[in-house]
C-alpha cells in the first residue's frame, strides 16, 4: 500500500473549529489513535504530515510506532505574519525570526520544515489564489537557512508563478500546486522536485453543495491535466490526499487520491512504480537531522 505523504491528523475531515478544540487544551490521543488505527486498518505504514501548532502531529509520532506507523512531522509549518498559514503553524516578521523558528523545529526533533508560500485555491472562483504570495527572495531565503540546518523543504505553494519559484529556490517538495503551467512543470522536473498534488481534496468536494460544481469541475479537470503533464513531463510525483482536510478522511483520503491518479492517467505500466519511487524519495529526504 502507498504512505500519506500530507496529512493533518489535528485535523478531522469534517470540521476544523471542532479539531482545534478538541486538542487546544492539549493532543487528544484516543483522537490521534483513532486516526492511527484507520491508516493501520488500511496497511498504511508512512506518513508525513504537514504540522500544526497544537503538538498533535508531535505526539502521533510518539505513538505511531505501535501502530507499524513511520510518521514524521515538522512540528509546525512556518508562514509570514500577515499571509495564510496560521491554521497549522507560526508566524514570524523578520528573517532573524524566521531562523529561530527553523532552530525550535531543531530542538523539538523536527523531521524537515514546511514553509507557507502562498494562500490556498479560492473556490468560489476559478483560477484564483487567496492571499499574496511570498517573494522569490523571501522564498530562497527561507529553504537556504532551513538547508543549511540540514533539513528538506516542504512548500505548501499554488499558482504558476510561485511554484516556479520555490522549485528554483530549491524546496524539496511542492505541496498541492494548483494552478501550474507547463513551465512550471518543466522546471519542477528540470530540479527533480517532488510534487505531491493532492487532488482529491477537489474530487471529493463535488456534488456535496459547499462550493459551485461548475467551479469545481473546472479546477478538477484542469488538476487532471496538469498531473497528465507533469507525469509526460518527467515531473516527480508522490501520493498525499491533505487528509483531516474537509472530507478527505485518515486512512481513506489516500485510497481517494490513488483513485484519482488512477482516473487522471488511466492503466499506465509503471505508474504504481513512478509514485512510489516518489514516496521513497521523500522518504529519504525529509527525515530528522
Amino acid at each position: 500500500m502507498f504512505g500519506e505523504n500530507h496529512a493533518h491528523i489535528f485535523m478531522n475531515a469534517l470540521d476544523y473549529r471542532q479539531a482545534v478544540r478538541d486538542h487546544e487544551n492539549g493532543p487528544d490521543e484516543k483522537l490521534i489513535r483513532e486516526h492511527l488505527k484507520a491508516y493501520q486498518k488500511l496497511q498504511v505504514s508512512f506518513v508525513r504530515d504537514g504540522g500544526d501548532y497544537l503538538h498533535v502531529s508531535q505526539r502521533a509520532r510518539e505513538i505511531a510506532p505501535e501502530y507499524g506507523i513511520d510518521y514524521r512531522t515538522p512540528v509546525f509549518a512556518i508562514h509570514k505574519k500577515g499571509h495564510y498559514g496560521g491554521i497549522v503553524g507560526r508566524s514570524f516578521e523578520t528573517m532573524e525570526e524566521y531562523a529561530s523558528l527553523v532552530k525550535e523545529v531543531k530542538q523539538e526533533g523536527g523531521d524537515f520544515i514546511k514553509i507557507m508560500t502562498t494562500g490556498i485555491m479560492d473556490f468560489d472562483t476559478d483560477g484564483t489564489i487567496t492571499g499574496s504570495a511570498l517573494s522569490f527572495q523571501e522564498v530562497r531565503e527561507m529553504v537556504h537557512i532551513a538547508h543549511e540546518e540540514g533539513f528538506s523543504v516542504m512548500s505548501h505553494t499554488n499558482g504558476a508563478e510561485a511554484v516556479k519559484e520555490a522549485a528554483l529556490a530549491g524546496a524539496d517538495s511542492i505541496e498541492h500546486g494548483n494552478y501550474v503551467d507547463e513551465e512550471a512543470l518543466n522546471i519542477m522536473a528540470e530540479k527533480g522536485t517532488i510534487w505531491v498534488p493532492t487532488i482529491t481534496v477537489v474530487k471529493n468536494l463535488l456534488g456535496k453543495g459547499r462550493f459551485s460544481d461548475q467551479v469545481l469541475r473546472k479546477i478538477w479537470e484542469q488538476g487532471k491535466e496538469n498531473i497528465r503533464k507533469g507525469y509526460e513531463r518527467g515531473v516527480k510525483l508522490a501520493l498525499g490526499s491533505d487528509a483531516g482536510a474537509y472530507l478527505v478522511p485518515h486512512g481513506q483520503g489516500i485510497l481517494d487520491e490513488w483513485s484519482c491518479f488512477q482516473e487522471i492517467l488511466g492503466d499506465k505500466e509503471d505508474l504504481r512504480e513512478h509514485l512510489l519511487e516518489g514516496e521513497a524519495l521523500i522518504q529519504r529526504k525529509f527525515r530528522k537531522v
